[in-house]
């Protein structure tokens, strides 16, 4: 099930970015964000009337308050793959956003950050993303 909903995932973040995109373009990154963000809380509330209603006082209980900031980061994505699409194109754009993504969880992974399990160091790692960012040059190269 992992694997499907990382595709479905991936599928919804290339769709989601086009789309915002698209709307900047009539209106400005802020209000478009700003947009994006009420609605999705507006459907997080909705999931949450009808899955349980865990309390939001469990979130006084990370360990961690810095983990609380992920949509302060969701606003920041937003902008980034906004101006990245309009500026590359989807395709390029994604197929950089998701390098990045591969590389920076890699090392998260790696080095054991918030929490996370760490893994040895694989060379075998390292060519797959030499091979992928190939790929990027190829798919780019006119």
């Amino acid at each position: 099930m992992g694997v499907i909903f990382a595709i479905i995932a991936g599928a919804l973040m290339g769709v989601q970015g086009v789309f915002n995109t698209r709307v900047t373009e009539s209106s400005s990154i802020w209000v478009t964000n700003s947009f994006v963000q009420i609605t999705g809380f507006i459907v997080c509330i909705g999931a949450w009337f009808f899955t349980g209603r865990d309390s939001f006082a469990n979130l006084l209980k990370i360990d961690s308050k810095w983990y609380l900031t992920g949509g302060i980061l969701g606003a920041f994505i937003i902008f980034t793959v906004v101006k990245g699409m309009s500026s590359l194109g989807p395709a390029y754009a994604v197929m950089l956003i998701l390098i990045a993504q591969l590389i920076i969880a890699y090392l998260i992974e790696l080095f054991g950050l918030f929490g996370t399990e760490q893994v040895p160091f694989v060379w075998k790692k390292v060519i797959a993303v030499v091979i992928m960012i190939g790929g990027i040059i190829l798919f780019k190269w006119d």
